[in-house]
């Protein structure tokens, strides 16, 4: 047996008694971090000050902006030689968050994957598709490594080209997938297209982006799966962190591997299970890059009942963010990022609105920005020009495509207190 199993239905107190020692071993790890040596002694409070885990409270939080603030390895508790990956997630400004991993980090990593797919009974009987990015993108090679550890075999499909992905789970005679939700609505319509029933399917596991349970219901039936969600985040390993269990009311977060709080996001103060907060984490089990107090920005709520599968405390499914991200196909967005790439070309000006939608299943993004008065000319060849740069600017930013409409200046609408500068058309999803 690859992890211990005894770790998923460990009692009580046995678990809090694994919390602490962990908790105890990550704050002496991550003071080789300059950060928190000096947040520590701002706040007046040292690792030897924790002697419950109620006292984690005593510690500041790290935000997503100290990270960025770290770039590139600002965070990184070992040295370069033990740093064996590196993955990064984009940033507000053009610097991408950098996570590292060490090789036991990745050995953890993998245990996480197979903890959660075996849980849902898949192994080394199953064939498995994986087609989500396989680049600086955390949810590959994550679960790549996972269920190569379980004994599936593991198809690389990556993303893309969903006639010839339909045409692997018919020839391979696949029985999982991972994707994000919306792609797998968008390739149960191509299969319908293509007169295919892939009969061979039982398990979709579908993460990335949130989706509700009426998205879930329309899945199984076109896809003829059981759909399981998937939670993750690049700082916290990557996918692994929660999952459903058969029951698929609510996820299981490895308590072992992780301390979870739930705080109101404008004050900070923990609230008791059953109310809804933004999630705060600190993995125990990290190597590389130890965080305390972590931030997540998702809103959701320690659930106050067990799970009848005997695994503990879940947290509900996610619905939300306390900050103003975007997720657009399993990608990370923020405004500000799409601010900092327009205010660098002189051609547009600093007014914009984005617009998403869900097309064809798909979420799709359009940007409109107006032009700069020095550069609106009326030529529609000169125009064509400077549309094509601004999108090729957000690819290069957001790694995302994006559909760009130029508008004339003043035209957009402008806003005497905080902007609103996104419209979300997706409805429910």
């Amino acid at each position: 047996m690859f992890w211990d199993k005894k770790m998923e239905t460990l009692k009580p107190a046995a678990l809090k008694a694994l919390q602490l020692k962990r908790l105890k071993k990550t704050l002496h790890a991550v003071q080789n971090v300059e950060f928190y040596r000096k947040q520590f002694e701002s706040a007046g409070v040292s690792a030897a000050d924790i002697k419950t885990l109620e006292d984690v409270r005593k510690l500041p939080f790290t935000k997503k902006q100290d990270l960025r603030d770290g770039y590139p390895f600002g965070f990184f508790a070992v040295p370069m030689q033990k740093i064996v990956r590196i993955h990064t997630t984009s940033g507000t400004t053009g610097k991408p968050t950098v996570v590292g991993y060490t090789r036991g980090d990745l050995d953890t990593w993998a245990n996480l994957i197979a903890r959660n797919m075996t849980m849902i009974g898949i192994g080394e009987n199953d064939i498995f598709q994986n087609m989500v990015n396989y680049g600086m993108f955390t949810g590959g090679l994550g679960f790549h490594y996972g269920a190569e550890l379980i004994g599936m075999t593991v198809i690389p499909s990556a993303t893309g080209n969903s006639r010839r992905q339909i045409e692997m789970i018919r020839d391979f005679g696949v029985t999982a997938i991972h994707c994000t939700p919306s792609y797998a609505m968008h390739l149960s319509e191509v299969a319908e297209e293509m007169g295919e029933t892939l009969e061979s399917l039982k398990t979709g596991i579908f993460g990335a982006e949130p989706w509700s349970d009426t998205m879930r219901h329309t899945l199984e039936e076109r896809l003829g799966v059981t759909a399981f969600d998937s939670y993750g985040m690049s700082e916290l390993f990557g996918p692994g962190v929660a999952f459903e269990c058969p029951e698929r009311d609510g996820l299981h977060i490895w308590h072992d591997s992780f301390l979870v709080e739930i705080i109101d996001p404008k004050t900070g103060e923990c609230l008791p299970d059953g109310e809804r907060g933004e999630m705060v984490v600190t993995p125990l089990v990290k190597e590389a890059m130890p965080l305390v107090r972590y931030r997540t920005g998702d809103v959701t709520m320690l659930m106050e009942d067990g799970c009848l599968c005997g695994r503990g405390k879940k947290i509900a499914r996610l619905r939300g963010r306390s900050d103003d991200m975007l997720i657009i196909r399993g990608i990370n967005v923020f405004p500000s990022q799409i601010e900092h790439v327009l205010l660098r070309i002189p051609e547009v000006g600093n007014q914009f609105m984005v617009y998403i939608d869900r097309i064809n299943h798909l979420d799709e993004m359009t940007v409109e920005v107006e032009i700069n008065r020095s550069y609106f000319s009326g030529e529609l060849a000169e125009l064509a020009k400077i549309q094509k740069k601004v999108v090729k600017e957000l690819h290069d930013t957001l790694e995302l495509r994006t559909t760009v409409k130029l508008v004339e200046p003043g035209s957009l609408p402008r806003f005497e207190g905080k902007a609103k500068r996104v419209i979300d058309r997706r409805g429910d999803i």
